[in-house]
């Protein structure tokens, strides 16, 4: 298991729910998983090459309306890697912010600049937030359809909570700064 890169749990996880086209996991993780993690087609489509080498996917022709496009599916022994990766202690969770890095060395940019900072992250986390909030409703109204959507709605429920957490920061944050603006 030392030979795995997180991506390659990233794709197996998803691998593990439907048959997937390597278009389709950069838009998954361009929506489902933006939240907390992401990848380049520079970092799918290499991973997913070695997953299939190593016997972890499988890949299928799937052509469609002329166009030429791989499917890779999950095999027993990927599945088998992604429950033991899963079984393993979580290693580094971080949390990387160019607002929060900006601030931090704010006092060169002045209180002006750093509250037009704070406004576009608020905008940001305001339209994010409708998004996990449409989310969270069509989950729960399909809770009981599949008990994978117990735990999608989990990580939604975290992004809700952490999003109103920055939102009441942004308040906090322009008052210590100065006027509303």
């Amino acid at each position: 298991m030392a030979t795995e890169k997180k991506i390659d749990y990233v794709i197996l996880g998803l691998l593990s729910h439907e048959d997937l086209t390597g278009y389709e996991i950069k838009k998954r993780m361009d929506t489902t998983l933006k939240y907390f993690w992401g990848a380049s087609y520079g970092s799918i489509y290499p991973a997913l090459g070695d997953l299939v080498e190593r016997g972890l996917a499988t890949k299928r022709d799937g052509a469609e309306n002329g166009r030429n496009k791989l499917i890779y599916s999950i095999t027993e022994e990927g599945r088998s890697c992604l429950k033991a990766w899963l079984a393993l202690p979580v290693e580094k969770d971080e949390l990387r912010y160019e607002t929060l890095l900006k601030l931090f060395f704010g006092k060169d940019g002045g209180e002006e600049q750093a509250i037009d900072h704070i406004n576009a992250f608020q905008e940001k986390v305001k339209m994010e937030m409708s998004c996990l909030l449409e989310a969270e409703k069509t989950l729960k109204s399909v809770l009981d359809m599949d008990e994978t959507h117990k735990y999608y709605l989990l990580t939604v429920e975290f992004g809700i909570k952490t999003y109103e957490a920055y939102l009441a920061w942004c308040k906090e944050a322009k008052e210590m700064l100065g006027p509303s603006k």
